[in-house]
């Protein structure tokens, strides 16, 4: 079996949990390689997610490690029973793999936390807003490319078009709403469109108003996705950098405590919507 040459985030971290597992039971890589019949190398390619592996063998290796969490386990083995390649596969070569990542993590989570400090959330924004995000990149993006992030952003709502879609909660700070990203008519479009997002199923939407005393300054944009336990959640952090994906449990924690302080902050949902009625309206 040829080893992949860049997994996905979602193949590493399966890799990932089965060595925290292994590391846990206080085995090392080569009595775990002797156990499924290869050698370290194997056990290696397998962790950082560059092999994949059955769902039997997952069993197999918790069986072995003595790990009593059956939810873990069986979570585990569905994460290595996915075989279908979802419709973000279609970007691949075309977008940075970090953009199909974030659609991959989207479909599999079971719920939403966003934290928005400056802009709009990437999954609710208009087409001309996003569109004015990507043409302001450094340094400056083909336009083909502009395009395929635009259309790409925009199908990432698809996961709102399911029968039961997930909850996602945002919060986001009155100064992205102030942002005339785009100019006036785009901005006002957008702070438009969120209204009408707000109305969803399963949709919040929270304002931290300007005169907050406890905003979180250190508390930057991050969508916060719930898996199935919570030792598997993830966060997503939107960089100039890149966007890097955190799952340690100490980094779960911060953003965990970091969105209740900034919830507890925020106007309650209906004057959330009156203060994005009212800013548009100033627009």
């Amino acid at each position: 079996m040829p080893a992949r040459s860049n997994p996905t985030v979602r193949q590493a971290r399966l890799g990932a949990e089965l060595r925290k597992l292994r590391e846990a039971a206080g085995l090392p890589a080569r009595a775990a390689a002797e156990m499924i019949g290869g050698n370290q190398a194997k056990i290696s390619h397998v962790e950082s997610g560059r092999w994949g592996v059955s769902a039997e063998r997952v069993r197999r290796l918790a069986a072995f490690y003595s790990a009593a969490d059956e939810r873990l386990v069986d979570a585990l083995c569905a994460m290595a029973e996915e075989r279908g390649k979802g419709w973000w596969e279609e970007y691949r070569g075309v977008l940075p793999p970090a953009f199909l990542d974030v659609s991959e993590m989207e479909h599999h989570a079971t719920r939403f936390h966003s934290i928005q400090a400056l802009t709009m959330p990437g999954i609710f924004q208009t087409e001309d807003y996003a569109r004015t995000i990507f043409e302001s990149a450094i340094p400056p993006l083909p336009k083909s490319e502009i395009e395929a992030r635009v259309e790409h952003r925009m199908r990432r709502r698809v996961i709102f078009e399911r029968a039961s879609p997930p909850p996602f909660d945002a919060v986001i700070h009155e100064a992205a709403l102030r942002m005339c990203t785009g100019g006036r008519k785009v901005a006002k479009a957008q702070l438009d469109y969120l209204l009408e997002v707000s109305e969803w199923p399963k949709v919040t939407v929270r304002v931290i108003p300007f005169s907050a005393e406890r905003f979180v300054g250190s508390a930057q944009s991050a969508l916060y996705a719930s898996g199935p336990l919570p030792e598997l959640d993830t966060v997503m952090i939107d960089t100039a950098h890149g966007i890097p994906f955190l799952d340690a449990k100490a980094q779960l924690d911060r953003y965990r405590a970091n969105y209740h302080v900034l919830t507890s902050v925020s106007l309650g949902i209906r004057a959330s919507r009156e203060a994005i009625r009212c800013i548009a309206r100033e627009m």
